[in-house]
């Protein structure tokens, strides 16, 4: 795993510096772990959910693809800025397909973590855009919470991971990540 890590982390600091060929060599790794990522929330979200793995994850290839003069500073950023896309994609996909704001949600959130999430397509898709807005208002008052839990919960990044990315310690993720839940929580109820 680490070696895989340090191999993507080597192959997108070099299509960061213009390197076509790195791409090419990178989009085989990084789609396989996209996928996971996907199919895990796709197994993780219920049974009678039909959200399509193939789906969320050419999307959000696809706009990782367009994304331009980034400096992608390891595997964990790149897997921070697809949990954003992520998000901005099932949210999107629950709101077109008419969820309703604050749907009565919050009695399956009580114990938020990525594996408690509704799908976009799901009948509890209202849930999704529910947290998506406590996430924003969040996000108002404490960037790093709401960013804890957007890497935590859209992008299925480990404390560590999501302290990597941040900047942070894995205490200091977990201290945030708690108080975060908590006023999600609060507000989703």
């Amino acid at each position: 795993m680490a070696e895989a890590a340090a191999d993507i982390t080597r192959l997108l600091k070099a299509w960061s510096d213009g390197d076509s060929e790195a791409r090419d060599q990178l989009i085989p790794l990084v789609y396989k772990e996209l996928r996971h990522l996907a199919r895990q929330y796709r197994h993780k979200s219920g049974a009678g959910d039909t959200l399509q793995t193939t789906a969320l994850v050419n999307e959000a290839y696809l706009r990782l693809v367009d994304i331009h003069d980034v400096d992608w500073r390891n595997r964990a950023h790149f897997f921070a800025v697809s949990a954003q896309l992520m998000r901005r994609i099932l949210v999107d996909a629950a709101r077109a397909r008419g969820a309703v704001k604050r749907g009565g949600g919050a009695k399956h959130l009580n114990d938020l973590s990525p594996d408690q999430v509704a799908a976009s397509d799901s009948s509890r898709a209202g849930e999704l855009v529910a947290l998506d807005d406590a996430l924003t208002n969040l996000a108002q008052l404490d960037p790093r919470r709401a960013q804890v839990i957007e890497l935590r919960v859209f992008g299925g990044l480990t404390m560590e991971e999501a302290g990597e990315v941040m900047g942070l310690s894995p205490q200091s993720v977990r201290r945030d990540w708690k108080l975060a839940k908590a006023w999600l929580l609060r507000e989703l109820s």
